[in-house]
């Protein structure tokens, strides 16, 4: 984060249940350029931060907030959508670590309502299947 910007906390962040907690910080951080604004330990989380993007991960462990068995992949039903203002650089740092994209990099149009939006997007699972569709705007 810009040392100029000020910190903030969204008000609304996805917490997500990992299963093999250093593998999950190793994706988040390393390949895809998250840094970590809170880490702690017992269970292992992580408050992390791309751009404006937030999101917290934590190890799965006997006292957390599991509702069901988690089976891989996990998150089934859901995707989170990662605005960032390069998706080249994404695109560039998953090759670089030789990770498979779900859904390739293309150009989407968005009918809003009042006008259509470009978005070019790819999609890419981290290590428990959660999908992370990241997104840059087009004019």
């Amino acid at each position: 984060m810009d040392a100029n910007q000020k910190l903030y906390w969204n008000p609304m962040v996805p917490e997500l249940t990992v299963t093999d907690f250093a593998a999950s910080l190793h994706f988040y951080t390393v390949v895809l350029g998250f840094s970590v604004r809170i880490q702690r330990q017992q269970p292992d989380f992580a408050y992390l931060c791309h751009g404006e993007a937030q999101l917290m991960i934590e190890q799965c462990h006997v006292q957390g907030w599991n509702t069901a068995e988690l089976d891989w992949p996990l998150g089934r039903g859901i995707n989170f959508q990662i605005e960032v203002d390069d998706i080249e650089a994404v695109l560039t740092r998953l090759q670089q670590h030789a990770v498979p994209l779900y859904r390739t990099l293309r150009d989407n149009l968005y009918n809003t309502g009042e006008t259509t939006a470009c978005q070019r997007e790819l999609l890419v699972q981290d290590p428990d299947g959660y999908l992370l569709r990241f997104s840059q705007y087009l004019e």
